[in-house]
């Protein structure tokens, strides 16, 4: 069992871990917990109740949050001819076609999200799907568009991914601890909205299970799923 440090126990003095917090209280909770030098990112873990074994039942898509997370995401851009200037005038990163699939082959990796229009995906797929791994450009995932201005900028002013992983667990930023609390609620709401818009036909039972929020560095605060959905319906 690893050691407690005083730091740890500190933060769990602060509040009771057996509690479900309102959403607000939680969020500032963690607000106060985030003491770490640097601006801490504030995430939102969902466990959800589905089968992550059954592939009908994985729940994934994007959303954009509305006051993005704190950080710009460098995007990355596989397309051709015209849209290469367009891609650039979005703002990405890099962008091309035969010269940015050998850049990535030959190790470099420094983005966070990679973008392809269709006509690259059949290359793509045969010459960096093992490399690219999870970043590998996906319909699903909002990442293959033919309006590469458009998802560049959204991607770039908030747009996030979300998608159950082995577990059927969420994992997302909302924000950063710098964010007031409106800002970190009003993503976290959009958020669960999505989720809760997800939620496979075929899921049986109670869908949000837990919820818990977290900075960087600090200890989980446990979320009331029941107020929390209240918190997408207005209520």
């Amino acid at each position: 069992m690893s050691k407690v440090t005083k730091k740890k126990k500190s933060a769990l003095e602060q509040f009771d871990r057996n509690i479900l917090y309102d959403p607000t209280e939680a969020v500032d909770i963690v607000k106060k917990l985030a003491t770490a030098k640097f601006d801490e990112t504030v995430e939102a873990h969902y466990r959800l109740g589905i089968d992550p074994r059954k592939s009908d039942q994985t729940v994934r898509g994007t959303v954009v949050l509305p006051h993005g997370t704190g950080k710009t995401p460098r995007v990355i851009v596989f397309t051709k001819g015209e849209m290469i200037k367009e891609a650039e005038e979005a703002g990405a990163t890099e962008v091309g076609d035969d010269d940015l699939i050998e850049k990535v082959k030959k190790g470099w990796m420094d983005f966070d999200i990679a973008v392809a229009t269709p006509d690259m995906m059949g290359q793509l797929g045969k010459e960096l799907g093992r490399v690219l791994g999870p970043r590998m450009p996906n319909p699903k995932a909002g990442t293959v568009s033919r309006d590469i201005s458009k998802t560049v900028k959204e991607l770039m002013s908030g747009k996030i991914q979300y998608r159950t992983d082995k577990l059927g667990i969420i994992h997302c930023p909302i924000g950063k601890a710098s964010f007031d609390t409106q800002m970190l609620i009003e993503n976290f709401k959009t958020l669960t909205d999505a989720v809760v818009r997800a939620r496979p036909s075929s899921a049986k039972g109670t869908y949000l299970k837990t919820i818990t929020f977290c900075s960087t560095m600090s200890p989980g605060v446990r979320v009331d799923p029941q107020k929390a959905q209240l918190l997408t319906q207005g209520k």
